[in-house]
């Protein structure tokens, strides 16, 4: 799915909604609960690189990816060595660097409008990861007043579609992004790449 205005946002002088210049709340709530452990890790549609660099000072070593160059030259240049970005669509090509123990992702999963991309977004998670290895998507949420602006909704059903079978589904749980000072409903989902594969549903 390509998406070509990207490169126009980052050029742009407006303020993004989603590069507030501070790592992700979620995230860091995350990292720092010890929710997962410091080892190779990819930011995929990683934007300028803040919550890169804010994972890279926690122990990371982190590729950040995004489909934008402008995005990623903007990284490179705040990130200073600290962090691997690189341009890349996820959909479609492979990230250097893995496997990865840690895959994370602030509304990037969210953005895909179709079952079969979110679907593929998920099989990629997957397989970028080590077996056992941890998937953090923040995701915008069907929760919540009608609003006009901010990150895409998407339903808990379109949630576990997209995610199952590749990987096992550890949490769901609601949180909340920040968009121009508003708190807006999300998904904080955490998965993990099985080991076993899922078995079949069963009847009463």
């Amino acid at each position: 799915m390509p998406h070509p205005s990207w490169n126009d946002r980052y050029a742009s002088k407006e303020p993004l909604p989603w590069d507030t210049g501070m790592p992700d709340p979620m995230l860091v709530e995350f990292v720092e609960s010890h929710a997962v452990v410091p080892g190779r890790a990819l930011e995929v549609g990683c934007g300028t690189g803040t919550n890169a660099i804010y994972l890279a000072q926690h122990g990371f070593e982190v590729v950040g990816i995004d489909i934008s160059p402008l995005a990623v030259d903007q990284a490179r240049d705040k990130a200073r060595g600290q962090c691997r970005f690189e341009t890349v669509d996820f959909l479609s090509e492979t990230p250097p660097g893995g496997p990865f123990q840690f895959v994370f992702d602030r509304g990037c999963f969210h953005t895909f409008d179709e079952d079969h991309e979110r679907a593929r977004f998920a099989q990629n998670a997957a397989a970028g990861l080590v077996d056992g290895g941890t998937w953090l998507s923040l995701i915008g949420s069907t929760e919540g007043p009608p609003r006009d602006v901010g990150p895409p909704r998407r339903s808990a059903r379109e949630v576990v579609n997209a995610i199952e079978p590749p990987l096992e589904i550890l949490q769901l749980r609601a949180g909340e992004f920040e968009v121009y000072g508003e708190q807006l409903k999300a998904w904080l989902c955490v998965s993990r790449k099985r080991t076993i594969p899922p078995q079949p549903s069963t009847q009463c």
